[in-house]
C-alpha cells in the first residue's frame, strides 16, 4: 500500500499549469520537476512587445499556439500565424516581434550539435506523409502534425500536434518509452468549459492505480514513465504540443513506444 501511495503521490507531481503572464516562463526542467532530458518553456508577449529568444546549450522547438508575430535569425525571416513553427539547435537568438498577443510553447533539450534551424509553416491540408498523419483507429483516432519529425536531422528532440475526436481518446491503445524517452503533453484550445483528462499509470493493466489529470489550455503533463492515454469530455478535442526528448541522441526515434499488452488489440 505504501509503494502505491508512493507512485501516486509522484504521477501527482506530473501536472503543471503553466503561468499566464508576460514574459519567458521556465515551465519544466531537468532536475526541478521528474524528468532529466526534457524541458519546456512558454513564452506570452503582449502585442507591440519584442523579445530575443537565446537557445545556449539546448535545441529549442516553438509552436505559435495563439497571436501572430514577425521572427528573425541568421537562418530565417518569416511572418508566423498560429501553428506555425520553428526549430533552432544551441547558441542561437532569436528576435520576436508580437504583432498580437502571443503564447509560444518551447520545447528543448540538451544540443548535441545535430541538425539545422528551419521554419515549418503549419498547412491544415498538407498531403498524408512524414509530417501530416493520422493515428490510431476508432474512438482512438488522432490528426498528427510533426513540428520536428524524425526524418529532420536534430539533437534529442520529437514534436508534434495532435487532435483528437470529439470526446474521444488519444495515444490508445497506451504506450509508455520510459527506457529511451519522456514526454510531454502542452495542452491548448481548450479553454473552459473544455476539459479533458490526461491519464498515467505505471504497470502493464494497473489501471486501479491510475492518476487522472485534469486538463485544459495551458496544462502540460509530464510522462517520464509509464502509461499516458488521454480522453476529452463530450463536445471536446483534446488538442496539445507534444514534445519527446530522448535520453541520447542514438534514441531519438519515433518507433520506440511499448503498447500496453492489456489494451494492445482494444
Amino acid at each position: 500500500m505504501t509503494g502505491n501511495l508512493e507512485n501516486k503521490k509522484r504521477m501527482e507531481g506530473w501536472d503543471i499549469t503553466s503561468p499566464e503572464s508576460e514574459g519567458l516562463h521556465k515551465c519544466i526542467q531537468p532536475g526541478i520537476q521528474d524528468c532529466k532530458a526534457v524541458s519546456i518553456y512558454r513564452l506570452n508577449l503582449n502585442a507591440g512587445s519584442a523579445f530575443e529568444l537565446e537557445s545556449g546549450e539546448l535545441e529549442m522547438n516553438p509552436v505559435l499556439v495563439k497571436g501572430k508575430a514577425a521572427v528573425n535569425c541568421a537562418a530565417f525571416e518569416e511572418e508566423m500565424e498560429a501553428l506555425d513553427s520553428f526549430y533552432i539547435t544551441g547558441k542561437t537568438t532569436v528576435k520576436i516581434e508580437a504583432e498580437e498577443d502571443c503564447i509560444f510553447y518551447i520545447g528543448a533539450a540538451m544540443c548535441e550539435g545535430y541538425g539545422k534551424p528551419f521554419f515549418r509553416k503549419f498547412q491544415k491540408d498538407l498531403p498524408l506523409g512524414e509530417i501530416h498523419q493520422i493515428h490510431g483507429h476508432g474512438v482512438g483516432q488522432r490528426e498528427v502534425f510533426f513540428t520536428l519529425n524524425p526524418e529532420v536531422e536534430a539533437s534529442r528532440l520529437l514534436c508534434g500536434l495532435t487532435w483528437g475526436g470529439n470526446g474521444a481518446w488519444t495515444s490508445w491503445p497506451p504506450h509508455q518509452h520510459e527506457k529511451d524517452l519522456e514526454e510531454v503533453y502542452c495542452y491548448f484550445d481548450m479553454d473552459k468549459p473544455h476539459f479533458g483528462f490526461h491519464v498515467s499509470y505505471l504497470k502493464s493493466g494497473e489501471v486501479e492505480d491510475i492518476v487522472a489529470h485534469t486538463v485544459r489550455s495551458g496544462s502540460m503533463v509530464l510522462a517520464p514513465a509509464g502509461y499516458h492515454p488521454t480522453v476529452a469530455s463530450p463536445g471536446t478535442r483534446n488538442t496539445y504540443f507534444w514534445v519527446l526528448a530522448a535520453f541520447s541522441h542514438s534514441s531519438r526515434r519515433y518507433d520506440l513506444a511499448v503498447l500496453d499488452p492489456v489494451y494492445e488489440n482494444t
